[in-house]
């Protein structure tokens, strides 16, 4: 069977039809036909609802500084689909997704006759990674972003080198759980028999529910705050410094290439992995590996610049915390600004929660909506707050603030990873 590229990225985005479909029995399903590809993988498997995606990013950065050869399986993309499976930052060609359809469709069809039925989209795309990290490209260590929660999730069918919980909100309750007690009952499903765990987790509501995890699953936790901390300093052009103390090690004034606050802390949990790697798997990396390779890092989406004249910001919160970091960060690093806000997001996620909050830190807000199925619409935003809009056409509002703006006044664009991919493509057609 030949397809190409279009054909590949069409029929794995018509798996979407299935919904997100929680459980491991297609997937060991799928892993038993391919000769189990996740058991030649050395993985490092992070979970979280906010940070996971930075603090992957983080550690990538200082391993290829050390000269590890790293494979990162991420979601969701944000300018290209290949992104979602890359090695050392560059993401997997046309013709490498073309042929990982060409041999998972087969396999998936034949799954879809059984009990069990067809895989999810997700679960598609994490096969054809797995394939590809254990029999195409294998590489050093490979990062690997869970989807959904971590207990049910596709990718934990992994045994891990090491797990990673990043910061947990309250997002996808419809089937994590309505309470952050639920949801950290369900990121602490990553957690294996003997597997150390690196925890950002800071509601100790939460923590109980993960050091509980730990302890039956007879494993050890470096928890951010006790084992490790990160002190931040300043806000310095590109990003933030902070120093960071540990058990194994204590280092001053590094300096992340990633704007936010909060990405002191993401930094900070991307270390520690790396020092646990270090002291427990022989991984040769040193400080000036560390201090260079988080100078160096970039993560697309995350209070990221994309004009300076107009000053234009895109921003990937879709949750609470995740508008709590944006807000924090604002106000610490763009006081001085005229903000205005153009916000889209999902119908499931806390709208109004978000707006709430993005109103202590801009001075109006333009909601709008995109092409996405689970886009809010206008009847989602019935009762506009004070100093807020509607605007239909989300362009149409980017290209109003360009042509106005003045030297003190920013644009931040916010409210869904999948609005700002679509944004980010527009700017740089335009």
């Amino acid at each position: 069977m030949t397809i190409n590229y279009e054909e590949a990225v069409n029929w794995i985005h018509s798996r979407l039809r299935l919904g997100i479909k929680p459980g491991l029995k297609r997937m060991e399903w799928l892993m038993e036909k391919m000769d189990h590809p996740e058991r030649h993988l050395r993985v490092v498997h992070v979970a979280g609802t906010n940070g996971k995606g930075s603090t992957i990013a983080c550690m990538r950065a200082i391993l290829q500084e050390a000269g590890y050869e790293v494979g990162t399986f991420t979601s969701p993309y944000i300018e290209q689909f290949n992104e979602r499976i890359s090695v050392n930052g560059e993401a997997a060609s046309d013709e490498v997704i073309a042929e990982l359809v060409r041999i998972i469709r087969p396999l998936a069809e034949e799954l879809e006759k059984t009990e069990l039925g067809g895989p999810s989209e997700f679960e598609v795309i994490t096969a054809m990674a797995f394939y590809y990290f254990a029999y195409l490209h294998p590489v050093d260590v490979l990062l690997v972003e869970t989807g959904l929660g971590g207990r049910l999730d596709s990718t934990n069918i992994v045994h891990p080198l090491l797990s990673v919980i990043t910061m947990l909100g309250m997002d996808h309750m419809d089937l994590l759980g309505d309470t952050l007690e639920d949801i950290a009952a369900e990121k602490a499903g990553i957690i294996k028999s003997g597997v150390p765990v690196v925890s950002g987790v800071k509601q100790k509501n939460a923590q109980r529910i993960i050091h509980d995890r730990v302890k039956e699953m007879r494993s050890s936790i470096y928890q951010l705050g006790d084992q490790f901390e990160a002190e931040w300093k300043a806000s310095h052009g590109e990003g933030e410094v902070f120093s960071f103390n540990s058990v194994f090690a204590s280092i001053d004034d590094l300096h992340v290439r990633l704007n936010g606050l909060h990405q002191a802390d993401n930094a900070a949990l991307a270390v520690m992995s790396i020092l646990y790697l270090r002291a427990f798997y022989a991984f040769l990396v040193d400080e000036e590996h560390i201090r260079k390779g988080l100078k160096s890092v970039s993560w697309p989406g995350r209070m990221e610049k994309v004009s300076d004249q107009p000053l234009i910001l895109l921003d990937g919160a879709h949750n609470p915390e995740g508008m709590e970091a944006l807000v924090t960060s604002l106000n610490a690093r763009h006081q001085d600004k005229n903000i205005t806000a153009l916000f889209a997001g999902m119908r499931d996620k806390q709208l109004n929660t978000m707006a709430d909050l993005m109103k202590t830190a801009v001075d109006s807000i333009i909601f709008t909506t995109f092409d996405y199925p689970r886009a809010a619409g206008k009847e989602e935003f019935a009762i506009l707050p004070d100093g807020c809009q509607w605007e239909e056409d989300w362009r149409k509002a980017i290209n109003e603030f360009k042509h106005s703006a003045k030297e003190d006044d920013m644009l931040v664009v916010t409210g869904s990873l999948y609005f700002i991919s679509e944004v980010k493509a527009y700017l740089n057609r335009s």
